[in-house]
């Protein structure tokens, strides 16, 4: 059977620094005043063994049960209870029974909550509360006897007395873990009835997945013959850009040899301009000799040609007019001949001091020479007024 052998407590309510309390064989009483701490170590002891309610703490809270300091002593923010066990004849259950002592720590952080640990290792609350449940004790037993207990077990109900029978019978852990068991039980139907329900949503989401699954296949395949065709295009476009820049490399190649065949053309023509242009002064001196006889020569074929034709219409027989002649309109008059050059009044004798006095430029050449002192051309054609030309031919002209 597991005997309690030590109980060590620090910062818990009024004990402020650790102190460690022997439990010896035998009958154990603690003797002292009031306010001396007595009912301090029967709840640290509770506190320990998993008592999770403050009111059974008589606190408020669960940090009430810290050390909260004095007018001579400031405040602790940690406590912790540590029991021991005596395991020697091997009667704890089977998690804990591999040592011969079984140290059970509980530990307090002012607002972050206590933690259980077992020779050093965490566990849960539930841990614990089960093992002192297997050994006919814990927190909330009949085998601790409190203020006012015994008046509540002799007005106990029948299911409290029922619970007093159990834990004397020692199965106190048995109903726990069958309680435990009936929750996980309760939890695992309703799992599963949720279960169905998800079951039933995934099903429809199935169907929608496999549905989209189809659609973005389809979508990969249009995208597949989409992106071939539009290659395919660039191909095409590729190619036939590279054609036209083909026959565009041979027209500008063309081109080129026109423009350098015309520029060699062009050249030409500048060199034949040039050379013109070299000979033209004394074509146009040649031409200003030979225009004085022009005019003179165009008038005798003029009248010539006035005249051969009013032979021709007198050697003419003539006839009466066609109606289509008599209704047409009178030939509009030919225009009238520029009036003939005069002959040049011959000038007035120059003496010889006057004509020395003349600039060079304004000289009048001597007879049968120009102003430069070449030979003039001789005329030997004859003046208007000289001419003896036919009445007629005159009439005619006029």
């Amino acid at each position: 059977m597991v005997h309690f052998t030590k109980l060590r407590i620090a910062g818990f309510k009024s004990f402020v620094d650790a102190t460690e309390f022997e439990i010896q064989k035998g009958l154990t009483g603690i003797v002292g005043p009031n306010g001396c701490g007595k009912s301090n170590l029967l709840e640290g002891l509770r506190w320990c063994m998993g008592e999770s309610s403050a009111r059974q703490m008589r606190g408020g809270g669960m940090d009430d049960v810290i050390f909260n300091g004095t007018s001579e002593r400031p405040a602790r923010n940690v406590a912790e209870v540590i029991l021991h066990l005596d395991n020697r004849d091997r009667s704890a259950p089977s998690a804990f029974n591999d040592l011969e002592e079984i140290e059970i720590c509980r530990r307090i952080e002012r607002e972050s909550g206590s933690a259980f640990s077992v020779n050093g290792k965490d566990v849960r609350a539930r841990d614990v509360q089960l093992l002192f449940a297997d050994l006919s004790s814990g927190a909330r037993s009949t085998a601790v006897v409190s203020q006012g207990r015994i008046g509540a077990i002799i007005q106990a109900k029948p299911p409290e007395r029922r619970l007093l029978l159990e834990e004397a019978a020692g199965i106190t852990g048995l109903h726990s873990r069958r309680h435990e068991a009936e929750l996980k039980l309760r939890a695992a139907e309703q799992n599963l009835a949720r279960l169905d329900d998800v079951i039933v949503a995934l099903q429809n989401q199935l169907q929608g997945l496999k549905r989209q699954a189809r659609q973005a296949s389809r979508y990969r395949n249009l995208s597949d013959h989409i992106r071939r065709a539009e290659a395919l295009a660039y191909h095409m476009r590729w190619q036939h850009a590279t054609l036209e820049r083909v026959a565009a490399s041979v027209r500008l190649a063309e081109v080129e040899a026109e423009i350098h065949a015309l520029t060699v053309e062009a050249a030409q023509a500048a060199t034949a301009l040039a050379e013109a242009g070299a000979v033209l002064p004394g074509l146009r001196q040649a031409e200003a000799a030979a225009a004085p006889e022009k005019p003179r020569q165009s008038l005798l074929q003029r009248l010539a040609s006035v005249g051969l034709g009013r032979r021709e219409e007198e050697a003419q027989p003539r006839q009466a007019p066609a109606p289509a002649q008599r209704m047409a309109p009178p030939m509009p008059k030919a225009p009238p001949m520029p009036p003939l050059p005069r002959p040049q009044e011959p000038r007035a004798a120059e003496s010889v001091s006057e004509y020395a006095k003349r600039p060079v430029a304004q000289r009048p050449a001597p007879q049968g020479l120009d102003q430069h002192g070449r030979q003039a051309p001789v005329n030997n054609s004859l003046d208007d007024d000289q001419l003896e030309i036919p009445a007629f031919l005159r009439r005619q002209a006029n």
